[in-house]
């Protein structure tokens, strides 16, 4: 059973800095490519981050130069480093990877940028 949970998210002012994890169990999580999205009030899912196995990374607009995606084959974990945090970042991030024919969501952890 594919498990992903993710944590770190919390309060943090225009500016700062946070890291996001998550953690998976259940798949094969090195070949897996790892996604990272976030969903703010009243907006719709969207893609921040995704890498490949092997590490190859893709970053939305909004957050190129600011984010950072990566992982940790041996304790099957993502991260994402949020860095230069605005307001407009504030939401509930969510890691995704697909395996076999099903798409796997985490819980999400809150992220929020206010001063």
């Amino acid at each position: 059973q594919v498990q992903l949970v993710e944590s770190g998210g919390g309060l943090v002012q225009p500016g700062g800095s946070l890291t996001v994890s998550c953690a998976a169990s259940g798949l094969p999580f090195s070949s897996s490519v790892m996604v990272w999205h976030r969903q703010a009030p009243g907006k719709q899912r969207e893609l921040v981050a995704r890498i490949t196995g092997g590490g190859v990374t893709i970053y939305a607009d909004s957050v190129k130069g600011r984010f950072t995606i990566s992982r940790d084959n041996a304790k099957n974990t993502v991260y994402l480093q949020m860095n230069s945090l605005k307001p407009e970042d504030t939401a509930v991030y969510y890691c995704n990877t697909d395996f076999g024919i099903r798409t796997y969501w985490g819980q999400g952890t809150q992220v929020t940028v206010s001063s």
